[in-house]
């Protein structure tokens, strides 16, 4: 297992980005960006043997600065949306940036994937990693709270690559931290992610209003297009489900502990991934606004081109109080484990 640290480009301000690339023994490699604590890629060989790319993304940093739809992004401080871009939080009223028509998504104008953080690698027996800080200073996109957060990659010898968060504020703030990267496990070449089949630990999902905001209604996914109780492909349901998914399901679990959210299978190449979390929900997203961006090697992405499946808190739960509660009490610590587990089947 080795770590190699480059540099990725130069910010618009003139700073320095780092990539740092872990890579294990197994053909499998993982490489993060300090520029918005992104992961700008992933390889594994397939069941034939051939190591490919499998997510979305950039070999150098000018084209995250040119714009992306949030490629490998560390999301925050909120991920996903919140409605009207304002909540209340004890008794007073905040206002945040409406990046999504009338609404606030994924930390605003400049969330925590456009920021510089600051990254140390470590390398212990059985694992490497990279260590990610930065300070999101109180009213940074209208959030109270100067919120100190850290995210940790880490490689294993297993094939697991686990994200891990960590916050603390000094102010009560509503937090929500995931990694939004777009998964490919046929290589980064292949047209669509509708043959892949999913299985989701979910017995249930949020509904949504036609600006992609909880209706507030829990709804149980047997016999809707919105069941993935069992392995089943991503294309069969999608028409029925409006032309794509892009909904928070809620997991089945007791406790705060690691447990199976998601287990995506591509039956061409043989990949799997597991991922495990220890948040109460996952947000399947179907590529569905993906209609002539750019990727990697020139690469035109296109419509359910990808597959992003984001551990998180509900959306909106800032404005749902019936939803479990993501505010931070000041002092009290913030913590998040997604663990992604590669194989071949």
């Amino acid at each position: 297992m080795n770590i190699e640290k480059t540099q990725f480009g130069t910010t618009e301000n003139g700073s320095i980005a780092d990539l740092f690339t872990l890579r294990n023994d197994s053909g499998f490699s993982a490489s993060i960006t300090t520029y918005g604590g992104i992961l700008t890629s992933v390889k594994m060989p397939d069941k034939h043997g051939t190591v490919e790319e499998i997510t979305l993304g950039f070999d150098s940093l000018a084209g995250y600065l040119e714009g992306h739809p949030y490629f490998g992004a560390t999301v925050g401080r909120f991920a996903n949306r919140i409605a009207g871009g304002e909540f209340t939080l004890d008794g007073k009223k905040y206002s945040l940036f409406c990046n999504d028509g009338n609404n606030h998504l994924h930390g605003g104008k400049i969330g925590f994937d456009k920021v510089l953080w600051n990254g140390t690698s470590f390398d212990n027996e059985n694992e490497i990693g990279v260590r990610l800080t930065y300070r999101s200073k109180n009213k940074e996109e209208g959030y109270p709270g100067n919120l100190d957060v850290t995210v940790t990659y880490t490689l294993t010898k297993e094939n697991d690559l686990i994200v891990s968060y960590e916050a603390v504020s000094d102010k009560a703030t509503p937090i929500n931290l995931t990694n939004h990267a777009y998964w490919v496990l046929d290589g980064e070449k292949a047209a669509s992610i509708i043959q892949n089949e999913l299985t989701l630990f979910a017995d249930s999902y949020l509904p949504v209003n036609d600006q992609l905001i909880p209706t507030g209604e829990i709804a149980d996914v047997t016999d809707t297009p919105f069941d993935f109780t069992k392995r089943k492909k991503i294309g069969k349901d999608i028409e029925a489900a409006g032309g794509g998914f892009d909904h928070c399901y809620i997991l089945r679990r007791s406790d705060e502990s690691i447990a199976p959210a998601a287990e995506l299978y591509a039956p061409s190449s043989g990949r799997k991934l597991t991922v495990s979390t220890t948040k109460p929900a996952i947000q399947l997203y179907t590529g569905n606004f993906l209609e002539g961006q750019k990727s990697r090697n020139g690469r035109i992405c296109k419509k359910h081109g990808a597959l992003c499946l984001e551990t998180q808190y509900y959306p909106d739960a800032v404005n749902q109080p019936a939803f479990p509660s993501a505010i931070l009490r000041a002092g009290k610590p913030y913590r998040h484990t997604t663990k992604h587990s590669f194989s071949i089947d």
